[in-house]
């Protein structure tokens, strides 16, 4: 099985977003926090996570970018769980079914996602087209092997 992990390669999540995902943390797009909210009421960071955050399933933080790791059922099983105890806590869920029912939908959507090799970095941008929110993924691709471009040669004296 795969799900989305967390990244970070800079500590730029941590100034943008209201909270940051720990890095290793499971991930959903996490789409669903802002059903109700009007984007541009949204504050500075909140706006940010709302173009271009993935939720983080263990501080309920948001994370720029994400890879495709491997995951446990019993892993995927608890993410299900920890994601269905923060929706009846933090959104209203009106039962533990319920909200277990909505977790393991937004948790395989996410794997939905996985149909990439392991370690494929994916960002998101997320928008409102009419009265929708519209959600785009896309791979990030690795930096070629030229990181630097050669400004200057050595060849021998003759």
């Amino acid at each position: 099985m795969k799900l989305l992990r967390c990244i970070r390669f800079d500590d730029s999540d941590t100034r943008v977003f209201p909270r940051a995902a720990a890095p290793g943390e499971w991930a959903v797009p996490g789409t669903f926090v802002f059903a109700d909210a009007d984007p541009e009421a949204l504050g500075r960071q909140d706006r940010q996570a709302f173009a271009n955050g993935f939720l983080g399933l263990g501080s309920f933080g948001r994370s720029t970018l994400v890879t495709v790791a491997t995951i446990t059922p019993e892993e995927y099983e608890a993410t299900v769980t920890a994601l269905a105890e923060h929706l009846v806590d933090h959104y209203g869920a009106p039962d533990q079914a319920s909200a277990e029912a909505a977790a393991r939908e937004e948790v395989d959507y996410a794997a939905a996602l996985c149909e990439h090799p392991i370690n494929t970095l994916l960002s998101l941008s997320r928008f409102i087209e009419g009265e929708a929110i519209r959600e785009q993924f896309r791979v990030v691709p690795p930096p070629g092997e030229k990181l630097h471009t050669k400004i200057w040669e050595i060849t021998p004296d003759g």
